[in-house]
C-alpha cells in the first residue's frame, strides 16, 4: 500500500522535477535507519519521508511547506488511531 501527495508546488532538484511522490508503508528498518546517527527529530523526519518516497533528501527539504504538511499527513494515515497497535 502506498499514499500519492501531489504537490501544489513542484519541486526541482538536479535538474529534475518532482510533481508528485508516492510513500509507501514503513517497516521498521525504515524508522531505524532514520534515526541512525541523526539526534534533531526534524532531520530524522526527512530521512524517513525521502527513505519512504525513494527521492534524495534535499527532494523533501525544498519542498513548500504547505506539501510536507501534507506528506506528514500522508505518513499519519498509514496508522489509524482506532488501530489495536498490539
Amino acid at each position: 500500500m502506498s499514499k500519492t501527495v501531489k504537490l501544489d508546488h513542484p519541486v526541482e532538484v538536479g535538474g529534475v522535477v518532482t510533481k508528485s511522490l508516492s510513500m509507501r508503508r514503513p517497516k521498521v528498518r525504515d524508522d531505524k535507519d532514520a534515526r541512525r546517527g541523526v539526534k534533531d527529530p526534524a532531520d530524522q523526519e526527512v530521512r524517513l519521508f525521502a527513505n519512504l518516497c525513494e527521492v534524495a533528501p534535499e527532494v523533501i527539504e525544498e519542498l513548500d511547506l504547505a506539501d510536507y504538511k501534507r506528506l506528514q499527513e500522508a505518513f499519519r494515515d498509514f496508522f489509524p488511531e482506532d488501530e489495536d497497535p498490539a
